[in-house]
């Protein structure tokens, strides 16, 4: 496994998109650093930039760089569901691109649980952008396969593994005021 992290990573690196299982999904992904990364992966989506993207990371501090600094009781309060499926939406950084961070002023980030989505973000040594692998609008794929359907040679590398055991996409809750987007 670890020839293919390294494989996913260095496409990473070179700013290529790729596909990773989640805990209930396939998901997109790219260096989130690399806007111009960002920019082809809402395209080959169709997504609108002010909706946004999700960051997932294997722990709290790789998000940190993308965030404000939390108050403990926030802190507190997210890392109840950490590492797991809840998506937080948290107060950005003021110098986050609004392609990441949509218009809001808040950025959603997630601590995954997932074995393998975690391993690529500690082979990266990073967040990962981290948004459902379909065209906007469109059923997410849960297969590998079902990725080189939808997108073809346009996701440059698919690192294959099982998915979670979820049945929907992680929950999004903001975490200024709990308010619940996705269940």
């Amino acid at each position: 496994m670890n020839w293919h992290l390294r494989q996913a990573t260095y496409h990473l690196a070179h700013g290529k998109i790729i596909a990773y299982p989640t805990e209930a999904i396939y998901g997109l992904g790219c260096d989130p650093q690399n806007l111009h990364a960002v920019t082809q992966l809402l395209q080959l989506k169709k997504r609108p930039w002010q909706k946004g993207l999700i960051l997932i990371a294997a722990n709290y501090e790789q998000l940190q760089p993308y965030l404000q600094p939390l108050s403990e009781k926030l802190k507190a309060k997210i890392f109840e569901t950490w590492p797991g499926p809840v998506t937080w939406l948290l107060p950005a950084h003021h110098k986050i691109s609004p392609l990441l961070r949509g218009q809001s002023n808040k950025l959603a980030v997630r601590v995954t649980a997932h074995p393998l989505a975690k391993a690529l973000c500690q082979q990266w040594q990073g967040a990962i952008v981290s948004t459902s692998a379909n065209l906007t609008y469109q059923q997410p794929a849960k297969t590998a396969l079902q990725v080189h359907r939808i997108f073809g040679q346009q996701v440059d590398y698919i690192l294959k593994g099982p998915l979670g055991d979820r049945n929907r996409p992680s929950e999004i809750r903001d975490g200024v005021t709990d308010a619940i987007f996705r269940l």
